[in-house]
């Protein structure tokens, strides 16, 4: 896990060292063990590391083939690198190193741009074969790639930060992402960025640059969400051969994710169902002196601040080391602005400060963590879904935007500046990911998009943001891309049922408390960011009366009034809060760009 950064000239001028000292410089707190640069010719890798597997120097980046010259760096974990580094080996390739960046090294001089096709992870790498330039990323989009390109140079990064401490980037704002961005809850589907001048590269895709400044995209995975996905044979089963498929392979998803690494792994428990049975299943694999982590923070009248009363009985139940970690609000918004300004792209959930606050303690203990993201949006946990399927009128877009939609366009158009005005994009592009090819139904449709897109730059972006701000790595074993596949070829309704997750909780029941199984769905509260009043409503107030807000030009007065006006009324389709999305926005803009 690390974080990873170049640039490639195609005006025959040498790569900016001075820049990529900057990137470096933003990337390192992702990589605080160690730093490494190589330059050939047009090019120039950066890297920072945090040693994960093979702690040795011999396994520092940039990794380069001597014969070849080949030269990779890299970020995340591959989980079948032993088998694949055996069957290279067979392959007569000698290897120099004990960790998974060289197997990625080798497999690339073997099988070529092919070699992402073998790999089973989260990944994001660059590749220079002294002719081209080669980039992946993994298939759910766990670990981030961003890039530029401009004044004949391609740059990219772990972040757009460090792109941007790069210079030369166009910082204005992207109409079709702010659109998508105030709809989608803070969600903007690659390429776009909320700037103009960064991309991100697609999740199962990957990017070709050559010395003619030419950018060639290849997605080599995509998700089918159909029966029977795999034989005739599992068209026949039933809920209790569904149940053990799944079951089976969410152990060996835990299995690879606590076997491959040479550190200590943790878990992330929120008290939820899929942390706790993420412990479970690590217990049973007879983890030794597991460790668990739980964080909470103030009540509000409407809500709990905290899920110790479901994270403890689980922890004492497998006789975790607990850590539990209560933060006040003064806290809170004392250190709001450190989230911010490691945020790669806005983020409007209020969870993402909990992350940041959590990982910085978590950091002082383990490395590595588990985390049960993914799991909503692959066994069909929201209480839009089933909603959503009760729909009986309109198209595929009209039910979903019902119960998802932030806004709806007509109070887009009331909320930015004429200058942003435009057709309903997010409309557009959630029809036109709802009508790909290869899913069976409605309900298969919404969820293999979430899984793909959605969930890519939201809870998975998050979580790696506010992770690795500490030089902590997290594993989501839920979005294991094997598990996915599996899981959408599963019937509709063994997720939907028992109110959403239905077969998780088949498989948790003894494993888990009941009272955690059967509990109401939970998010991971952080009250004063939804119900917005004292301390927390003036920070806000600050942030959109400000000189450089309105100089922006970006939001409509009126509609700003209104929601300053009633700060606690004006919340989305999901309950998120209105006015947090406005500040926040302004905030990282005033930050970053």
């Amino acid at each position: 896990m690390c974080g990873i950064a170049g640039e490639f000239r195609f005006d025959n001028t040498a790569p900016d060292a001075a820049a990529m000292a900057r990137m470096l410089a933003r990337l390192a707190r992702r990589g605080p063990d160690a730093e490494g640069q190589h330059t050939d010719g047009p090019v120039r890798l950066g890297h920072r590391r945090l040693a994960i597997i093979d702690l040795s120097p011999r396994s520092r980046q940039p990794m380069v083939d001597a014969a070849s010259g080949t030269a990779l760096v890299f970020n995340g974990t591959i989980y079948n690198y032993p088998e694949l580094r055996a069957e290279l080996i067979d392959l007569g390739h000698v290897f120099h190193s004990d960790g998974d960046t060289e197997v990625i090294l080798r497999a690339y001089l073997e099988w070529g741009e092919a070699c992402v096709e073998r790999l089973h992870g989260m990944f994001a790498f660059a590749i220079w074969n002294r002719e081209e330039l080669f980039l992946a990323r993994d298939r759910l989009g766990i670990k981030p790639l961003y890039y530029s390109e401009n004044l004949g140079r391609f740059r990219f990064a772990s972040t757009p930060q460090a792109l941007i401490a790069a210079g030369g980037v166009d910082t204005s704002i992207d109409a079709v992402a702010l659109h998508h961005l105030f709809t989608l809850h803070a969600v903007v589907p690659a390429p776009r960025t909320i700037l103009n001048g960064i991309r991100k590269l697609a999740p199962g895709t990957t990017l070709t640059v050559n010395a003619r400044g030419e950018l060639c995209h290849r997605k080599y995975w995509s998700l089918k969400a159909q029966r029977p996905a795999q034989s005739a044979a599992q068209s026949e089963w039933g809920e209790a051969e569904w149940t053990e498929a799944i079951h089976d392979s969410l152990r060996q998803a835990v299995k690879k994710r606590i076997e491959i690494a040479d550190v200590k792994v943790g878990v992330l428990l929120s008290g939820g169902l899929d942390s706790s049975l993420l412990v479970a299943l690590l217990a049973e694999q007879g983890v030794p002196d597991l460790m668990t982590f739980s964080v909470g923070f103030e009540d509000q009248p409407e809500e709990r601040g905290n899920e110790f009363e479901y994270s403890d009985p689980v922890a004492a139940m497998y006789g975790t080391r607990h850590h539990k970690y209560l933060i006040p609000n003064s806290e809170v918004l004392r250190r709001l602005p450190e989230a911010v300004d490691q945020m790669s792209e806005p983020m409007f959930a209020q969870d993402a400060v909990a992350f940041y606050l959590l990982s910085e303690q978590v950091s002082k203990t383990v490395k590595v963590v588990q985390s049960g993201q993914g799991a909503d949006e692959v066994f069909g946990g929201y209480f839009w879904y089933p909603r959503m399927a009760a729909e009986t009128d309109g198209t595929p877009l009209e039910r979903f935007r019902r119960h998802y939609f932030d806004r709806d366009h007509d109070e887009f158009l009331d909320m930015a500046m004429p200058a942003y005005h435009g057709p309903d994009y997010t409309a557009e592009t959630i029809a036109a990911h709802l009508a790909e090819p290869f899913a069976d139904d409605f309900i298969d449709q919404v969820l293999r998009m979430d899984t793909t897109m959605l969930i890519t730059d939201d809870p998975v972006k998050r979580v790696d943001n506010m992770t690795m701000a500490w030089g902590l790595e997290a594993r989501v074993p839920f979005l294991d891309h094997q598990l996915v596949e599996l899981a959408a070829a599963m019937p509709a309704q063994l997720k939907l049922a028992s109110e959403g997750k239905h077969v998780l909780k088949n498989i948790a029941r003894g494993l888990i408390p009941d009272a955690v199984i059967d509990r109401k769905k939970g998010y991971f509260p952080m009250p004063a960011l939804k119900f917005v009043r004292g301390d927390f409503l003036y920070f806000m107030q600050d942030i959109l009366n400000s000189q450089a807000c309105r100089e922006r030009g970006l939001y409509q007065r009126s509609y700003v009034n209104r929601l300053l006006d009633a700060p606690e009324k004006h919340h989305t389709r999901i309950q998120g809060s209105k006015l947090w999305h406005l500040a926040l926005l302004e905030y990282w803009l005033q930050k970053h760009a």
